[in-house]
């Protein structure tokens, strides 16, 4: 099991080469993009903005089984650039984009290098419309060999590193929510992450329940802080619900 104060002491790297910006006047708003695990009912999306303080506020742009391409293609990219055009002069507009459980699928019509430059590609649109992109690399699934309690499969490995490779390349914010999260389910254990599992039956390995949506939605919300300490002041705290998260506690 990881130890607690090895792994804490090890987060603010995930966002120590990115210059933190200056405290602003203007309030934040956050326009989230991408896949089912960011979307409403089952994604860790609602769990970032809940905790928001009024005047900042947010919208989940998540689509249920989008790709990159998909995500595009059906509208919801202009979603995302249309609250950015409306909102960059009043707001600090932040842009969450994960994509990567469906690119990745053989069927996907996407390839990785493609989805490498759609990552890309976003990041840069979103900074030409005055918005800051956060890129948010891949929430790991819950899925463990039969015989390990404590090693989730890393299924989204590369996927986290097209995330990283992005923000390099756009000189951007990464938010680690791939090493995050599979460090916190791995050091809680199998039976202990599958209570957040969506669905009467606790099967559904990659989705969230209620209270999953609140745990790990509270993880991306500690991760941005981490990564702009002024957005601090506009999330209301769960000192608990944190605690437990960076202690690998059960939250």
């Amino acid at each position: 099991m990881l130890q607690p104060v090895l792994w804490i002491a090890a987060l603010p790297a995930l966002a120590a080469a990115h210059p933190v910006d200056e405290c602003s006047t203007k309030p934040p708003a956050f326009f989230l993009a991408g896949d089912s695990t960011t979307a409403i009912e089952g994604g860790w999306g609602n769990g970032l903005l809940a905790p928001l303080i009024k005047p900042a506020w947010g919208v989940n742009i998540g689509k249920s089984g989008a790709t990159t391409a998909s995500f595009v293609g059906g509208g919801y990219w202009d979603n995302v650039t249309t609250h950015l055009r409306e909102n960059a002069d009043k707001f600090d507009c932040y842009v969450t984009i994960s994509f990567g459980h469906n690119d990745q699928k053989p069927n996907s019509g996407v390839t990785f290098e493609e989805y490498q430059a759609n990552l890309i590609r976003f990041a840069n649109e979103v900074k030409s419309l005055g918005g800051i992109p956060l890129l948010t690399s891949s929430l790991t699934r819950r899925a463990f060999p039969s015989d390990s309690e404590h090693n989730a499969t890393d299924s989204l490995h590369n996927e986290r590193l097209a995330a990283i490779e992005a923000a390099k390349e756009t000189h951007s914010t990464v938010i680690d929510l791939n090493a995050a999260s599979l460090a916190y389910v791995n050091a809680i254990g199998k039976q202990a992450s599958w209570e957040y599992n969506y669905g009467d039956d606790k099967k559904d390995t990659t989705h969230f329940n209620a209270r999953g949506e609140a745990v790990f939605g509270r993880m991306v919300v500690d991760l941005v802080i981490r990564a702009k300490p002024s957005l601090k002041r506009w999330f209301t705290p769960n000192n608990n619900m944190s605690y437990a998260i960076w202690h690998n506690l059960p939250a």
